[in-house]
């Protein structure tokens, strides 16, 4: 069995962070491992409160597993400090880990900052040149280049600027385009990736389509193939989205 790994922060939903990542993982039928990052106070309707990791337990994690288990993919989602993600990108090239996808979390649906001033250069300088894929929505890729999003053409000029800062392929993500869910995949060439434009607001869409991607790395698919299975994949589970709270959706998984 194929293994994937995922560093994320823990959400007690269960319908985004390391917990969805898991349930992604075990769809595909990949093997899950998983490292905490950060702890959150959360709902369906709105996070409450980021409780990082210590920088030990977050370093020790990481070098007890990696030496026994090798993932054949990682994703990484919430890293809330510099620290977190320096340490992160030493440990990966320390143990030269491949098939790398970032999703490069910066708020959350509610509008909380998931991360500290510092953290986003620090991933761009740090992690994003050892990455296969980086899957931001477009909201992420306008902080992450300065670029404000408003349309395809947009979304184009967005991936050039990120594509320079060193991943080898950039997906946005462009579920929140009023007219359809257009997913931009560019890794020297576009391609465009669309899907079902469904109503409603769901919870850990961008956890469950990075984890996706990653699975199909770990199982030996390329990359635009990678984004098209985890592209599908999103359409059927948030058609059968359930609601078990008073906030967003649930992503059936």
């Amino acid at each position: 069995m194929k293994i994937a790994l995922t560093i994320a922060g823990s959400d007690p939903t269960g319908g985004a962070g390391l917990q969805a990542d898991l349930r992604v993982f075990r769809a595909f039928e990949v093997h899950g491992l998983s490292v905490v990052s950060a702890i959150t106070a959360q709902n369906t309707k709105a996070v409450d409160f980021v409780f990082p990791v210590e920088r030990d337990f977050l370093e020790k994690q990481l070098h007890v597993l990696l030496p026994d288990i090798r993932p054949d993919a990682l994703k990484i989602g919430m890293l809330y400090s510099r620290w977190a993600v320096e340490l992160v990108a030493e440990i990966l090239k320390e143990y030269s880990l491949g098939n790398l996808v970032i999703d490069p979390v910066t708020v959350s649906s509610s509008g909380i900052s998931l991360i500290e001033n510092g953290t986003l250069d620090s991933l761009k300088e740090r992690l994003f040149p050892l990455s296969k894929i980086i899957t931001p929505n477009i909201y992420e890729a306008s902080v992450l280049t300065g670029i404000i999003i408003e349309d395809k053409k947009d979304m184009e000029k967005a991936a050039k600027v990120l594509k320079d800062m060193g991943p080898e392929v950039v997906v946005i993500t462009g579920g929140h385009l009023e007219e359809v869910a257009l997913d931009l995949f560019y890794d020297g060439n576009f391609h465009d990736i669309e899907g079902l434009k469904i109503e409603g607001e769901y919870h850990g869409t961008g956890c469950a389509f990075s984890a996706a991607v990653t699975a199909s790395l770990a199982l030996g698919y390329i990359p635009l193939e990678s984004v098209r299975r985890a592209k599908e994949f999103m359409d059927k589970t948030i058609k059968k989205a359930h609601h078990p709270g008073k906030g967003m959706g649930l992503l059936y998984i």
